[in-house]
């Protein structure tokens, strides 16, 4: 029975278990879910093969003392729930030939009793699993037959084993990646002579490759030795069986590159410490290449001209060197390129008209040289780019506003740090897949077009990660990465980086008013319109940009008063408004208190914490709250003495100048007083006697 990739959802039934007579069941590659019992599988008891792998979502529920009534030959429950720990009734299957349980949940160590029941077994797979423990010679003595064995991504296995060790198997496919096999080179190796298939990545193997190793690589179709801390120099020549995949990045290699490479589909030698010129000079020993990827090494001299002859070249990364010289014409020759990376070198001279040739052209990456001159109108051609980096070079002219309508699906566009002039192009917002926009540091002038805040792409809240930008590369291996000026540093991004949502417009001569269609770019994570001419306010509307994580509007003349509602940007981290002309009181209070002086210096008539300029209102209510705290007698007591002292003054200053006017009522007035007096003195006396008597 096979109901193979049928996208079948829901549960199995109990009944399923009642298929006496099924003998093969496929049931791979669906969406079933649910919880599988022992009595879904009671009465299958003719079962000799069982592929349920690809539903991620159902779980093998059986008891560890469970004894399957079937002996399987060939069991595949890859992408499926098994764990946590190693299932026990495999120790009832002694036939079984060919075993897949990779990404099946399983933790913990592989029991003894595994291998011991293992004598049959031909293809093994138990990678991506998080298994653990040390493997050694005997645990593979009864292997024999063993043709297929793949363990990789289990990065708490480690192969302990004798430098003399010689494999009871000729292995045919082998997958150890991430696995514990060093320090050294495994030696056991030499005895493989029919491997077609290595994948020892990520091994934690260091010094030198044996030379032996390379009189048994001539059947290798791939051979991945990366992200290890392999050393020395590589053969000056490289051959290889039909269509080969090498892959041999991020190590410690170095030396020249080899100058005859033959047999070879992927050559990866990044990240590593070649030297030298691109041995390119003729181009046949290059051939076969589609992808080739020799970025960030220390790699000198011109680009080839030759490279034109490798017609089949898909990519071509040399990113991160030393290379000088320009862009040689005969690239336009390379007519299958999805892909062109020479960032980060020191190529001069001007863009190739060639390049307009390349119309398979996904993401061409120029950034970082000194390339000149303008953008040539052939580049309309270049329909499919996704990515446009020509940041930090020295190229000028206007903005094309084809860039609009030819570049439909465009994704990036850099032209950071360049000497493009002239007013921005309102056709820009037609680039409706436009995720980052990045003009900085040009001499662009003018008032940004209302339609700019037009671009789709930027208006939903929530970007889903479209990585890779492209999807049509076959194993491509290549990573795009862009550079992303964000709260007030570069950040390199590169599997997140479609989630990246911004626009930088700054550093240039822009003028006008800040137009307040931009807060309807609710997508929006990066705002940087710092270094211009811009006018008028900040929108109260500003509040609608939920998503904004870096806001820089310093170096402006901005004014008026800051948005209240800038406190609801929750997820705002950094913020920058210094050296405008901002007023009245910072509305210090929610997301606004989590930024410091800095984000608001250089605004002369704005006060308010976190500045030291303190408002005229806030020296006003504090005076008035002192005055009515009762519990605070320091200026109440004041109030009180000066009202009594002004009471006393007048009540001795009026009489004295009425009196000394009027004798007789002068001789009246004193009179009284005595009275007065005289009789206080005795109330004071009576009081004295009857206390002491107390």
């Amino acid at each position: 029975m096979r109901l193979v990739w049928n996208e079948l959802n829901g549960s199995l039934p109990v009944s399923f278990g009642q298929l006496s007579e099924v003998v093969v069941l496929e049931v791979y590659g669906n969406r079933l879910t649910g919880i599988l019992s022992e009595e879904h599988f009671s009465k299958l008891s003719k079962l000799k093969t069982l592929w349920m792998g690809g539903n991620s979502g159902l779980v093998l529920n059986v008891s560890s003392t469970w004894v399957p009534p079937f002996q399987l030959t060939d069991l595949a429950m890859a992408s499926f729930n098994l764990g946590p720990s190693f299932p026990t009734w495999l120790r009832s299957q002694k036939e079984v030939s060919y075993l897949y349980l990779f990404n099946a949940s399983i933790s913990g160590s592989i029991p003894k009793w595994f291998w011991n029941i293992s004598f049959n077994l031909r293809e093994l797979s138990l990678s991506d699993n998080q298994l653990q423990g040390i493997l050694s010679e005997e645990h593979f003595s009864k292997l024999s037959k063993l043709k297929f064995l793949w363990i990789g991504g289990n990065s708490g296995l480690v192969l302990n084993v004798s430098s003399t060790w010689v494999p009871p198997f000729q292995i045919t496919f082998l997958s150890m990646a991430s696995c514990n096999l060093g320090p050294s080179f495994p030696t056991w190796l030499r005895s493989q002579k029919k491997v077609s298939f290595l994948d020892l990545s990520n091994a934690s193997i260091s010094g030198s490759i044996p030379k032996w190793f390379w009189n048994i690589s001539f059947n290798l179709q791939l051979l991945n030795l990366s992200n290890n801390q392999l050393q020395g120099q590589l053969p000056n020549s490289l051959n290889f069986y039909g269509e080969s995949e090498i892959d041999f990045s991020s190590n410690l290699f170095e030396g020249l590159i080899p100058f005859s490479i033959k047999g070879v589909y992927l050559l990866d030698l990044s990240h590593n410490k070649f030297f030298g010129p691109i041995p390119l000079s003729r181009g046949e020993s290059m051939l076969d290449l589609n992808y080739l990827f020799l970025s960030e090494n220390q790699i000198t001299g011109t680009i080839p001209d030759s490279i034109g002859q490798i017609t089949s070249l898909q990519i071509i990364d040399f990113s991160r060197n030393n290379l000088t010289g320009s862009i040689p014409y005969t690239i336009g020759n390379c007519s299958s390129l999805i892909v062109l990376d020479l960032g980060n070198n020191n190529l001069s001279g001007m863009l190739p008209k060639s390049l307009g040739q390349l119309q398979w052209l996904e993401s061409l990456h120029l950034n970082d040289n000194k390339l000149s001159g303008e953008l040539h109108s052939s580049f309309q051609n270049l329909s499919r780019l996704e990515l446009l980096d020509l940041s930090y070079n020295q190229l000028s002219g206007k903005v094309p506003s084809w860039i609009g309508t030819a570049f439909i699906n465009l994704v990036i566009l850099n032209l950071r740090s360049n000497v493009f002039f002239g007013r921005l192009p309102s056709q820009l917002s037609n680039l409706s897949s436009l995720h980052v926009l990045d003009l900085a540091q040009n001499n662009l002038m003018g008032e940004i077009p209302v339609t700019l805040f037009e671009l789709k792409a930027m208006v939903p809240e929530y970007n889903k990660n479209i990585y890779p930008l492209y999807d049509n590369v076959r194993n491509s291996q290549y990573e795009e990465r862009l550079v992303v000026i964000m709260k007030g540093q570069s950040l390199a991004y590169t599997r997140t980086l479609s989630l990246v949502v911004g626009i930088d417009l700054s550093d240039n001569n822009l003028s006008g008013e800040l137009p307040q269609e931009i807060t309807k770019l609710f997508g929006l994570v990066v705002l940087n319109l710092s270094g211009n001419h811009i006018s008028g306010q900040i929108p109260e509307s500003i509040s609608m940009l939920h998503q904004l994580l870096s806001l820089d509007l310093s170096r402006n003349k901005l004014s008026g008063s800051i948005p209240s509602s800038m406190v609801s940007l929750t997820f705002l981290s950094y913020l920058n408004l210094s050296n405008n002309n901002f007023s009245g009181k910072i509305p210090f209070i929610g997301q606004m208190t989590t930024f410091n002086e800095s984000a608001f210096v250089g605004n002369p008539n704005l006060c308010g914490a976190p500045l030291v300029t303190k408002c005229q209102d806030e020296d006003l209510d504090k005076k008035c709250s002192v005055i009515e705290d009762k519990n605070d007698g320091g200026y109440i007591d004041q109030w009180f003495y000066l009202s009594v002292g002004l009471g006393f003054a007048m009540g001795i200053l009026v009489p004295y100048f009425v009196l000394a006017t009027r004798k007789s009522w002068s001789e009246t007035y004193f009179d009284f007083v005595d009275k007065i007096v005289k009789w206080l003195l005795r109330g004071i006396a009576t009081y004295a006697k009857d206390h002491l008597r107390r």
